[in-house]
């Protein structure tokens, strides 16, 4: 007779980011009281609706924890040497003390490029390759803040992964490699699988985490997970066509969430799980920018 499983424990990431807005609140208090603003800036090239829409979530974010937010646009029509410019002298401003770069980016710019134009210390989005780089010796100066909310979660989960068979679906160099690199240095046991992995259904079954990270609707259904396994769902994705019941485009993840909840022991749901994490994460990540740059040694020239 086979017993069935109670339903996964969803885990809140609206109230995980709260958490650590309220920190991040705290720390931009202290740094102040020591003379030191946390000053973001942000670049846009054009102003491509969503673009435009996420910077003005992102500045009311920042107001919110007390970090001055400001958004430099440039023209659609600029050109990579206009944009490499914008980055150097904000580089060079010492009373900037973060830096990201709005995407998507016209087309003919090369966003890696441009991304490691940013100088590692200034770069709160952990993309610079001096930050993904020494990810692989757990020692980046600013961590991606896709693979912090991944931790993040795991955290809230109760769920430590040493010693764990974990499984990344997707290798994708601003979420899945860095996922899996944050893992291993945890001593997780790590398999790497994307959307050229013939079976992912081989791989797995296996596993007692799975991170879904492909970019691919619904592509992680319940034959692929372990009876009782943490799932932890990365992807963000729009159903052309689909409308949920406010109208809104409808978005699913990488997991097939209503079957996948009768499996797994632990699930992230999508929106609302891992994305607004990944929000707060990355004020955070400016704070501890800011910081970094008055009371650390450089050990990276960029």
């Amino acid at each position: 007779m086979k017993v069935k499983l109670m339903a996964a424990l969803i885990l809140d990431g609206r109230s995980v980011a709260a958490r650590i807005k309220q920190q991040t609140r705290c720390a931009v208090e202290a740094l102040a009281r020591d003379g030191i603003v946390v000053r973001l800036h942000a670049i846009m090239v054009g102003e491509p609706a969503a673009g435009k829409l996420y910077a003005r979530s992102q500045e009311a974010s920042c107001t919110d924890v007390g970090i001055d937010h400001r958004l430099h646009t440039l023209p659609a029509n600029a050109s990579e040497e206009n944009l490499r410019r914008c980055i150097g002298e904000l580089n060079d401003d010492p009373d900037v003390t973060g830096i990201m770069l709005h995407l998507p980016l016209p087309e003919g710019m090369h966003t890696p490029t441009m991304q490691y134009c940013i100088d590692p210390y200034k770069d709160v989005e952990g993309v610079n390759p001096s930050n993904i780089g020494l990810l692989f010796y757990d020692r980046p100066i600013i961590a991606p803040c896709t693979a912090l909310a991944v931790l993040e979660m795991l955290a809230e989960a109760q769920y430590p992964v040493r010693g764990k068979h974990v499984c990344v679906v997707g290798q994708g160099p601003v979420a899945g490699r860095p996922i899996a690199l944050s893992l291993l240095a945890q001593n997780a046991t790590v398999t790497g699988c994307c959307v050229d992995t013939p079976d992912i259904g081989a791989h797995t079954p296996q596993a007692d985490v799975i991170i879904a990270a492909a970019g691919v609707p619904e592509l992680v259904k319940a034959h692929h997970v372990k009876p009782g396994a943490v799932v932890i769902d990365v992807g963000i994705n729009r159903v052309p066509g689909e409308t949920d019941d406010r109208g809104r485009p409808r978005i699913v993840g990488d997991v097939d969430f209503e079957a996948v909840r009768d499996v797994a022991s632990v699930i992230t749901p999508v929106p609302g799980g891992v994305g607004p994490v990944t929000v707060a994460v990355l004020l955070r990540s400016a704070v501890e920018a800011a910081r970094k740059q008055q009371y650390h040694r450089r050990h990276v020239v960029s």
